[in-house]
């Protein structure tokens, strides 16, 4: 019986391009079939989960979701016990994202992609589709390689300015300017116990209040400690010493619980290497 050939999803905004990729692949790798090309990250994971291909080229710049984003998510909700697909990232060049790719061996095409670079890539991709890696292992270590690409400089958007961060010896952030109705307030970092992204505000949660700032999570991430407020989901930062209790549910899915706050705060299985001692 032949054996089942691999299939490929392409996310890439930009239609010619996207057939583009479709041609080369075609004539590098006949065998390889692709099974759907969509033009947002949105898509490409709902596509992805579906589909469940073996093979995922996602253009990092894309619509409303990076593709690097669009990767952490849908590393995210993969079904546990299933290899993650192989993942391709498509990129014009850009020092910085061609930089962290080849820190966190990750595999990476050029725009325009050229043939004898797409061939050393198939033969990537065909090699790591023969291996016999766990699954388990297999995923932890695309989170790993994803969690590096997330906090790297310039990868999924412009590299941001010398003064946008705290950089290193740096102070961290200690006060922070947010609206609460119609009002600027002055909110000290030292009150802060988490803080959310939603929607193009970042909401700002005390244990008594919430405020809203314009400031994107990733340069929050930036100007704070690390050791203070941890990364437990693409969109959540809590401070570390205000956990209470972390729970597993039935479906093995983390969540904190933070003094003085009520909600449930869901951990990611992206930050789950976290709290690993559960």
């Amino acid at each position: 019986m032949n054996p089942t050939p691999p299939r490929a999803l392409i996310a890439e905004d930009e239609p010619l391009l996207a057939a583009a990729l479709q041609h080369e692949l075609a004539q590098a790798w006949p065998a390889l079939q692709v099974a759907a090309t969509v033009g947002d990250g949105l898509s490409a994971v709902q596509q992805a989960l579906a589909l469940q291909p073996e093979v995922l080229f996602f253009d990092i710049r894309m619509p409303g979701q990076s593709g690097l984003d669009a990767a952490a998510e849908l590393a995210d909700a993969w079904p546990a016990g299933k290899p993650f697909p192989a993942l391709v990232f498509v990129t014009a060049y850009d020092q910085y994202a061609v930089q962290a790719f080849e820190a966190q061996a990750v595999d990476y095409l050029l725009k325009p992609v050229q043939v004898p670079r797409l061939q050393k890539t198939v033969q990537k991709l065909q090699l790591a589709l023969t291996s016999q890696a766990p699954a388990a292992i297999s995923l932890e270590a695309t989170m790993a390689q994803l969690r590096h690409l997330l906090a790297a400089p310039g990868v999924a958007s412009a590299p941001p300015p010398p003064h946008a961060t705290a950089g290193p010896g740096a102070a961290p952030l200690t006060m922070i300017q947010a609206s609460s109705g119609s009002q600027i307030h002055m909110v000290p970092v030292a009150e802060v116990l988490y803080f959310e992204a939603a929607d193009k505000y970042v909401r700002v949660l005390t244990a008594a209040r919430e405020f809203l700032i314009r400031t994107p999570l990733k340069d929050l991430i930036a100007q704070l400690d690390p050791q203070v407020f941890w990364q437990v989901h693409r969109s959540t930062l809590v401070r570390a010493s205000s956990i209470t209790t972390v729970t597993r549910d039935e479906a093995g899915k983390l969540h904190l619980e933070l003094a003085g706050r009520p909600e449930k705060l869901p951990v990611s299985r992206l930050y789950a290497h976290l709290f690993k001692a559960m």
